[in-house]
């Protein structure tokens, strides 16, 4: 049996598999930026790394300087989005694919640009925070790293 068949069709009761990218903002204290998902979203009330969907023909690195800008109102370059590890977790309707950044240089002041609550937090205090399951495990290895 191959490992990788391209002409295999996915196994009947298959999810969608929805590609997103997160970053852990790291400030010059070793501070984490969490953002708690605003009322009216999926997951509202939990808290996460800032990031988001990944469009069709867009990059990873592209998708992640963008997002930042849409959200937080805040420049970085794909050259300063450092790849740390990535989730991969199944949920109900869906499956989530989503790489982990961290990134130290940006330029602009944050701002909520989507009415999502903003937090730094201390590598040893982000297990305090209520996340969606994917992200729980990106946790530890960040505590780790930082």
């Amino acid at each position: 049996m191959d490992c990788f068949d391209p002409t295999s069709t996915p196994p009947a009761g298959s999810k969608r598999v929805l590609f997103v990218v997160a970053v852990a903002l790291v400030d010059v204290d070793g501070r984490v930026l969490l953002a708690q998902r605003p009322p009216g979203k999926e997951l509202a009330g939990l808290w996460e790394f800032p990031g988001g969907k990944v469009d069709e023909g867009e990059t990873p690195e592209a998708a992640l300087v963008r997002e930042l800008k849409e959200e937080l109102d805040i420049d970085t370059a794909a050259s300063c989005l450092a790849p740390f590890t990535f989730a991969s977790h199944s949920y109900e309707t869906f499956h989530l694919f989503m790489p982990l950044y961290v990134c130290r240089v940006w330029n602009g002041e944050i701002r909520p640009l989507e009415g999502q609550t903003l937090a730094w937090v201390t590598p040893n205090r982000m297990g305090d925070y209520p996340m969606p399951p994917a992200d729980v495990p990106l946790v530890a290895m960040l505590r780790d790293l930082l």
